[in-house]
């Protein structure tokens, strides 16, 4: 698995920004490849998980 160039940052109250390309594995192990930036969810309200679909602004997620 290569991780060449992939930053991950925390945006405050938000998700996880990912830089780079990336494969996500799921329970099944369904491969995704996402490239350029993905925003990972980090306040667990997403409907589309792991993937962030801005659910954390309804709940003023701050951490």
């Amino acid at each position: 698995m290569e991780t060449k160039n992939v930053k991950v940052q925390v945006a405050p109250g938000g998700p996880f920004l990912v830089h780079g390309n990336i494969t996500i594995v799921d329970k099944d192990g369904k491969e995704t490849v996402k490239e350029g930036m993905t925003a990972l969810c980090r306040c667990g309200a997403s409907n589309n998980k792991p993937f962030c679909d801005g659910a954390h602004k309804a709940l003023s997620f701050d951490k």
